[in-house]
């Protein structure tokens, strides 16, 4: 008997597992299509590039009627001006408001007049009732202009998903200067017609691309509150 329940294990053995267990040894720059931020550019692995400009907000809902319709006007204008791709990015983050809690309190004990002292107490309360109803959150507003590898002629040959990894028959000076004559017009474009919006666009340098790409990939822990700010 022993003998035939030997010979079972042998022909139901699955190879998969009788393989040891072993660590899969890569690092996370091979899943990230970013090879290099350089000269106030973002370059591609494949050999495209990337322009992105800060973008200030505009409050919509205050504006007169006359305003809003001035403002559809340009932003309809700015749409059908565009002859190119454009990406707009938002990030929402969590704010921690620990420290300007502190400055209130700080600057409560500096106020001798009472309606002033009044009008402080009611604005921690409108303050801290905010944050206890919900997350105060921190937005910035991102428009970012891709530069394709096919306006260098690269073939679709090498553009194939199997030939990514490989680097390009260019050097990247030569990218870096065919991108930026690609992107500076319509960087430039986009400039002057936000501006007709009331919004102003920063193109974003070097050390500020790569403060954005990091904390892209590297998400802060969620913010703790240091405590329960309440009004006496």
């Amino acid at each position: 008997m022993s003998k035939v329940k030997n010979i079972k294990m042998k022909k139901f053995k699955v190879p998969l597992l009788s393989v040891p267990d072993k660590p899969i040894e890569n690092t996370s720059q091979n899943f990230i299509s970013v090879s290099d931020i350089t000269n106030d550019l973002i370059l591609f692995r494949d050999g495209g590039a990337a322009v992105v400009m800060e973008s200030t907000s505009l409050n919509f809902g205050l504006l007169s009627e006359k305003e809003q319709q001035a403002v559809i006007a340009a932003y309809a204008a700015l749409i059908n001006s565009l002859s190119f791709p454009l990406q707009i990015m938002v990030r929402s983050q969590r704010k921690d408001i620990s420290s300007y809690m502190d400055y209130l309190d700080d600057a409560e004990k500096k106020i001798k007049n009472e309606k002033l002292l009044g009008l402080m107490q009611n604005y921690k309360q409108f303050v801290s009732e905010t944050v206890k109803k919900k997350n105060v959150l921190g937005k910035s507003f991102y428009m970012v202009i891709p530069f394709s590898p096919l306006e260098l002629g690269v073939t679709k040959a090498i553009m194939s998903t199997a030939q990514r990894n490989k680097p390009l028959p260019y050097p990247k000076k030569y990218v870096i200067k065919k991108a930026k004559i690609v992107l500076y017009p319509k960087r430039d474009h986009l400039i002057r017609q936000a501006r007709r919006l009331g919004i102003r666009l920063k193109q974003l340098n070097t050390s500020e691309l790569i403060s954005l790409v990091y904390s892209v990939f590297n998400p802060k822990k969620p913010i703790v509150m240091k405590k329960d700010y309440e009004v006496k």
